[in-house]
C-alpha cells in the first residue's frame, strides 16, 4: 500500500504503513493549500502555504525547507509536477499563486521564471473570485501525463487556459468549457483527454481542451470539486459534489456526496462504506499508477480506500494527532512505497 499525504489548513499529515500504520505531521500552523509528489528516488514532495510560499521535502515527506527564491507571492494555491524528467531525474515544476500567475521551476525549486503570459490571456481582466472579487487564484494546474510541455491552469474564477510548451505560449479558455474548474486531471491511457470537476457542472475534453461537452446524466448536485479516475480504465471517472460552495466546505453546514460513472453510462452516487452526505465536507481524491482499481478519498470524517474503482469505499483507521481531518481536506496525494 502507498503512502498517503494529507493537506489540511492545521498541517501537512502523512501516513505511513510499516507493521502499523504511522502519521507524520509536518508545517503545523503555515496553513498548507495544496500538495504535489515528484516520483523520483527519493521522491521528493511540494506543498504550498497560505502566508508563507513554497516548501519541499527531498527524503519523501520526513523533512521540510522553503524553496530558493522566484515565486513573488507568498500565497501559493496550487502546484504540480511535469511528467518530463530532468538531467537531475526530477520533473519540472510548476506553481500557482494568488493573485493569479504562474512559475516555473527547471532544477527542483531552487529558482523560479515568471510564466507571465498567462497574465496576457484575453480574458484575465474577468477573472475574480466571488467571496473576494477584488483578486483570484490559480486553483489547480495539471501537467499532461501524456505530452511534455502541455499543462492545463484551473483560475478561480473564470477560466480553463492551457499552455502547450511549457508555459512560453498560453491558450484562453474556449466556448463551451469550465469556467470554475476546482480540479482537472488527464490520464496516460487517454491521450488528449482531460477531466474536469467545476462549479459549473462536470466537464470532459478529448482533444486536450479544443472543444468540451458536459456530461450530468444522474447528478443531482452540480457543485463538483474533486476529481479521480481509475489508474487502469480512463472511462471509470467518480466526482465529489454538493450543491454550492455553503454545503461543501464547512463541516457546520456541509452536505457532500461522491458521484461514478462509466462510460457513457449514467452518473450514479456512489456512498458505499462512506459517511452519510449531512455533515460531511467535499472529498478529495488521490490514485496511484502501481494500484489499478484503487482510489483513496478524504474529508472530515476520515480518509477512505477503494479497491473497486469507487463503486465501494472502506476507511482507513488511522491515529490522526489533533485536530485530524475535522475541519476538512485541502489536497490529497499518494507517494510510493
Amino acid at each position: 500500500m502507498v503512502g498517503i499525504v494529507v493537506v489540511t489548513r492545521a498541517a501537512l499529515l502523512i501516513a505511513r504503513r510499516a507493521s502499523s500504520w504511522m502519521i507524520d505531521k509536518h508545517l503545523d500552523g503555515l496553513s498548507p493549500e495544496c500538495v504535489a509528489v515528484d516520483l523520483g528516488s527519493p521522491a521528493q514532495v511540494y506543498c504550498g502555504t497560505a502566508r508563507d510560499g513554497l516548501f519541499r521535502s527531498r527524503d519523501g515527506g520526513r523533512n521540510w525547507e522553503p524553496v530558493g527564491p522566484g515565486i513573488d507571492h507568498p500565497m501559493v494555491t496550487a502546484v504540480a509536477v511535469g511528467h518530463a524528467q530532468q538531467a537531475d531525474g526530477f520533473g519540472i515544476l510548476y506553481a500557482g499563486t494568488e493573485p493569479s500567475a504562474v512559475f516555473r521551476s527547471d532544477n527542483g525549486g531552487d529558482s523560479w521564471v515568471d510564466l507571465a503570459g498567462l497574465r496576457a490571456l484575453p480574458s484575465a481582466d474577468t477573472w475574480s473570485f466571488p467571496p473576494r472579487p477584488h483578486t483570484h487564484h490559480v486553483r489547480w494546474i495539471d501537467a499532461d501525463v501524456s505530452v511534455a510541455g502541455r499543462v492545463f491552469v484551473a483560475i478561480e474564477a473564470g477560466a480553463l487556459v492551457r499552455t502547450l510548451n511549457g508555459g512560453r505560449t498560453w491558450r484562453d479558455r474556449v466556448r463551451g468549457g469550465p469556467y470554475d474548474t476546482h480540479t482537472a486531471v488527464t490520464h496516460p491511457l487517454a491521450r488528449g483527454r482531460i477531466y474536469s470537476a467545476a462549479g459549473d457542472g462536470y466537464f470532459e475534453s478529448t482533444d486536450a481542451g479544443d472543444s468540451w461537452r458536459s456530461p450530468g446524466d444522474g447528478l443531482k448536485h452540480l457543485y463538483l470539486v474533486g476529481v479521480a479516475v481509475d489508474p487502469a480504465d480512463p472511462d471509470t471517472v467518480i466526482v465529489s459534489a454538493a450543491d454550492g460552495p455553503g454545503s461543501a466546505y464547512s463541516p457546520r453546514g456541509a452536505e457532500a456526496y461522491v458521484y461514478r460513472k462509466t462510460g457513457v453510462q449514467r452518473w450514479e452516487q456512489s456512498m458505499s462504506g462512506l459517511p452519510g452526505a449531512e455533515g460531511t465536507t467535499v472529498s478529495r481524491f488521490a490514485t496511484h499508477a502501481g494500484e489499478p482499481g484503487v482510489i483513496y478519498a478524504a474529508n472530515n470524517r476520515g480518509l477512505f480506500r477503494s479497491d473497486d474503482a469507487g463503486r465501494s469505499w472502506r476507511a482507513l483507521d488511522l491515529p490522526w494527532p489533533e485536530p485530524g481531518l475535522a475541519d476538512g481536506v485541502e489536497a490529497l496525494a499518494c507517494l510510493p512505497e
